[in-house]
């Protein structure tokens, strides 16, 4: 499970629970304070070319075969990012910002696991998309640096999938929106979200993994909501 948010972190904990026999490990660029007994603790920053290769030789010689890799990581605001109300809030610092973690942090996650996929037996490989990066669906406009990377992550992933149908036909690709969930990420945007609406962690960890429990190597290269129904692109 790479991130080590609120979501990343339930994840964890829910994994626990249904797979006790898994072997899990956790990734990101700070380790957290409370990490689930039993799971070990790799440094990665997905925006860092040298982070991503030191990880990627750990994860080869700790972890020979992934089963699952969940992809947690999303950047929506922070000190130097706010989602853009209007074309004048634009800035290319922003845009490179958010397309570094939600666009080109999935993609490189991807290339990094790759020799540690099984070849003859099933796999997945998920990772956190978002509504607002549909396409098709964009009816409100603005958050133009998290629209538009959530959208190239969407396109990437999906033609990493077309490879990999190729290359490692057991594997499935998916694109996962968790719905609105109480996370940091979340926090300065959902006060008009009705409570039936807004997830707990643990929730939305649990929906993601029933929606990856039911999708094989024909759904590959997908995208999901958290209730399990597809998304237009």
């Amino acid at each position: 499970v790479v991130g080590a948010g609120g979501i990343g972190m339930a994840l964890l904990e829910a994994l626990q629970q249904r797979a006790p026999g898994l072997l899990l490990r956790a990734a990101g660029r700070r380790r957290p304070d409370r990490l689930p007994e039993e799971v070990t603790w790799l440094s990665l920053d997905l925006s860092d070319d040298i982070s991503l290769v030191a990880f990627a030789e750990q994860i080869q010689a700790t972890a020979p075969t992934l089963r699952l890799v969940i992809n947690t990581a999303g950047l929506l605001h922070g000190p130097a990012l706010q989602p853009e109300k209007r074309l004048s809030q634009v800035s290319r610092k922003a845009l490179e910002y958010s397309f570094a973690v939600n666009a080109f942090g999935p993609i490189l996650l991807a290339q990094a696991v790759e020799p540690c996929l099984p070849r003859s037996e099933p796999c997945h490989f998920a990772s956190l998309s978002a509504r607002v990066g549909s396409i098709s669906d964009n009816r409100l406009g603005g958050w133009y640096a998290y629209r538009s990377a959530k959208a190239a992550q969407n396109q990437l992933l999906r033609t990493l999938a077309l490879e990999w149908h190729r290359r490692l036909p057991l594997t499935c690709v998916s694109l996962l929106h968790p719905g609105t969930t109480a996370t940091d990420l979340s926090a300065p945007f959902r006060a008009s979200v009705p409570a039936e609406q807004l997830f707990t962690p643990s929730r939305a960890a649990d929906h993601l993994l029933d929606v990856i429990k039911g999708l094989g190597p024909e759904q590959s290269g997908s995208f999901w909501a958290w209730d399990g129904s597809a998304i237009p692109w």
